[in-house]
């Protein structure tokens, strides 16, 4: 079992930077695909982002490439979630969770989540 708790979620102005954390316990952390996903109300769950176990390979959704960078912290069992530029559109409860597998973007290819935290933006 993971238990996997995100933080630094806020409420930010158009233009702004947050910077989310996702500290995980249980399991070993550093074996696994760590993902971001996010969802706005009324929205299906999206894919942001998502990082291997070695910290060298990232991808990300068209939405987001070269706004946010993933990075993680295997000694500090942590990912994060570095958010710049941000926009209106990206307001929604953000989600850190964990997969066996390589550049994966969906859902269902993840097992473990997060309770998630909420990013606001306002324009």
């Amino acid at each position: 079992q993971v238990l996997l708790v995100e933080s630094g979620g806020g409420l930010v102005q158009a233009g702004g930077s947050l910077r989310l954390s996702c500290a995980a316990s249980g399991g070993t952390f550093s074996r696994y695909t760590m993902g971001w996903f996010r969802q706005a109300p009324g929205k299906e769950r999206e894919f942001v982002g998502g990082i291997n176990w070695s910290g060298r390979t990232t991808w990300y959704a068209n939405s987001v490439k070269g706004r946010f960078t993933i990075s993680r912290d295997n000694a500090k069992n942590t990912v994060y979630l570095q958010m710049n530029n941000l926009k209106p559109e990206d307001t929604a409860l953000y989600y850190c969770a964990t997969s066996n597998q390589l550049l994966v973007n969906l859902a269902r290819h993840y097992d473990y989540w997060g309770q998630g935290t909420q990013v606001t933006v306002s324009s």
